[in-house]
């Protein structure tokens, strides 16, 4: 029999991969491959897992489902055929395309944004909690596997089980991803990055990560010598790299801008002050303070050139969570230039004038990272005050 490319079998790809269901209620998982085309490592690892995961159904408790992204950018192999599907998640884009009342024709990634939210929403809608979203992704450039986590104490929680790196912060930079739209939503969601596009490493890296996972969020339960192997995986790639990492810088593009990066870096690469990473427009990129480099820019399409990371120390990861417990950010509107945005207390609004005189870092212990601007002022917003950390309690993880 001839056999079929994981390429050729993306042309026939349906949204819905595969499903698998326990002869027990437990809970509801989501996982998406490919909403850049040009990643389809994860929706190899997805079609493989489910398969050999579908002899043990009997093993199983609750539901976990596999998604198609992009299916039009990955049957052409590219990150997205208008534009990037994994920014058009605000709440504005995402009412303004359902709403559809443009007389022109919507873009195909309108046509797949739409496809997706659908998908999302009947599952939430028919399915039971408590629900895990996870998002399966790989970088242009040469890494070891990471968690990419929106920063709230139920993410941090649940993420830190697996040996990886994990990675906060990166709402604060990208607008409109997948998992902030879902995060806003108060679900566990968080991104998994397996490895290089075209790394054959990658698929089983992912393979890795679903299965542990399952096993994470007590769906393939009591397999413990299954969860070790892939633990050990990941543990292997990860070449002693581990803790929680925050975002500090992004070195960000425009689409018509000419980007070159110095070859040779890859993810948590250290770099130093005036360091020339890469040629932007002709012109030399530096930096002004040593740090690790985070997802350099090694393909034609994206315009997020580069990021820059530093660990977080325990003391104030530790810290951090205290006051967020406590509730503490509820008393900074009785500070000068500063109010609540709306009656929600989810987001507040800070005088420009009166933000200078707060380092970043105060917002990020007190659970605030997303940030616009606004008229004269900043509006930072809490992810804490939307989890639905209640619908968790009762996992065995929640207590570890």
């Amino acid at each position: 029999m001839k056999s079929v490319s994981p390429k050729s079998k993306l042309l026939k790809q349906p949204r819905i991969i595969d499903v698998l269901e326990g002869s027990e209620t437990g809970p509801t998982l989501i996982f998406v491959g490919g909403i850049h085309g040009n990643e389809p490592a994860g929706v190899q690892a997805l079609r493989e897992v489910f398969k050999e995961v579908h002899y043990v159904n009997g093993l199983l408790k609750g539901k976990a489902f596999a998604i198609a992204g992009n299916i039009s950018a990955l049957q052409k192999g590219l990150r997205y055929i208008d534009q990037d599907l994994n920014r058009m998640w605000t709440k504005e884009s995402v009412e303004q395309h359902l709403e559809n009342n443009s007389e022109l024709p919507p873009t195909q990634e309108a046509i797949e944004m739409r496809e997706l939210y659908d998908t999302l929403q009947h599952i939430l809608k028919t399915e039971v909690g408590p629900f895990y979203f996870f998002d399966l992704h790989t970088t242009s450039s040469k890494t070891i596997p990471f968690l990419t986590v929106n920063d709230n104490l139920l993410n941090r929680r649940f993420a830190k089980q697996y040996p990886a790196p994990i990675i906060l912060g990166i709402e604060e930079y990208l607008e409109g991803p997948l998992l902030s739209y879902i995060n806003e939503l108060g679900y566990v969601a968080f991104g998994f990055e397996g490895g290089q596009h075209d790394d054959s490493k990658a698929i089983e890296n992912h393979k890795a990560f679903i299965y542990c996972s399952l096993e994470f969020c007590g769906m393939l339960h009591h397999q413990h010598s299954l969860v070790e192997t892939n633990c050990q995986i990941l543990d292997n790639c990860c070449e002693g790299i581990s803790g929680m990492f925050e975002i500090f810088q992004h070195y960000k593009l425009r689409e018509s801008d000419q980007f070159i990066m110095q070859p040779g870096y890859q993810n948590f690469s250290s770099v130093t002050k005036h360091e020339v990473l890469a040629s932007h427009n002709g012109k030399p990129v530096t930096i002004a303070s040593n740090a690790k480099i985070f997802m350099p820019l090694y393909q034609h399409q994206g315009t997020d050139g580069f990021f820059l990371i530093k660990p977080i120390p325990n003391f104030f990861l530790k810290l951090s969570a205290i006051l967020r417990r406590w509730k503490i950010h509820h008393l900074l509107p009785i500070l000068p230039g500063v109010r609540w945005a709306s009656a929600k207390k989810d987001a507040l609004l800070v005088n420009r004038k009166l933000a200078r005189f707060f380092a970043r870092d105060f917002f990020h212990l007190l659970g605030y990272r997303s940030k616009t601007m606004k008229n004269n002022h900043l509006v930072v917003r809490n992810r804490e005050s939307v989890a639905k950390t209640k619908l968790y309690k009762k996992e065995a993880w929640f207590h570890a």
